[in-house]
């Protein structure tokens, strides 16, 4: 199968915390190498990442804080793990560049569409940050957007914990089988939830195919990639 030219990759804010509070340096490491087998392979790569390993705005919203500055504190934990991939990343000497939605000059270049696509034609690898740059929207509902706008090809979706979309929850139920690809109208019709429904509705609109994997095997991103039959793949139709 042929593979894809120019991919983003969709990294939970939990994976960075290894399940705990903060970054953990040991899984952020193994998540740059990944990164890097993509990017010495000549595929380019972006990558948007969450920040729920440090704060999650509709949690701390519940605890009674305002969900306008929650999700801006959310915004900045996100970038701290962006700077976090970065350091990793050119310590493996992979040229990487951060892009943020709120201007912090000292750390990060702004988010520029035409910039991102230039710096992954040249081989460097686009880490964008502060998701949106607004209140209320989730990092799924990003990373179909960065993807549209930086042309990608295709997102690929790390789902912690599984290696694919299932017809149920397998932890739950021990019937649930594994679907190597579904159309849009098909996990609709199903009721297979892929990521929020903005971000799912974009992505439907403008025919934006999506793989679900897991990272729990080593190299399954750049399999994905390379166009073999990995995760679950997700597509017009």
């Amino acid at each position: 199968m042929a593979g894809y030219e120019r991919v983003l990759l969709k990294l939970s804010g939990e994976v960075f915390g290894g399940g705990k509070v903060g970054v953990d340096p040991d899984v952020v490491a193994n998540i740059a190498r990944e990164i890097a087998a993509v990017a010495s392979a000549g595929v380019q790569i972006a990558v948007v990442t969450g920040g729920g390993n440090f704060f999650r705005g509709a949690e701390l919203q519940q605890r009674g804080m305002d969900r306008v500055r929650a999700d801006y504190m959310g915004m900045l934990g996100i970038v701290m793990n962006c700077l976090a991939l970065q350091d990793f990343l050119e310590k493996l000497g992979i040229e990487t560049r951060v892009q943020t939605a709120i201007t912090m000059g000292q750390v990060a270049e702004p988010y520029v569409p035409r910039r991102a696509i230039r710096h992954m034609e040249k081989g460097r690898v686009v880490i964008f940050g502060a998701g949106m740059g607004m209140p209320f929207f989730s990092t799924d509902t990003v990373a179909v957007q960065r993807a549209l706008e930086s042309r990608c090809d295709v997102v690929i979706y790390d789902k912690n914990g599984v290696d694919g979309l299932y017809t149920a929850d397998p932890k739950k139920d021990p019937t649930a089988t594994k679907l190597d690809a579904l159309t849009f109208d098909e996990a609709i019709s199903r009721g297979i939830k892929v990521m929020d429904q903005t971000a799912f509705t974009l992505a439907k609109e403008n025919k934006l195919p999506m793989i679900v994997l897991g990272m729990a095997a080593e190299g399954s991103i750049l399999r994905a990639v390379q166009g073999e039959k990995i995760g679950t793949l997700v597509s017009p139709g």
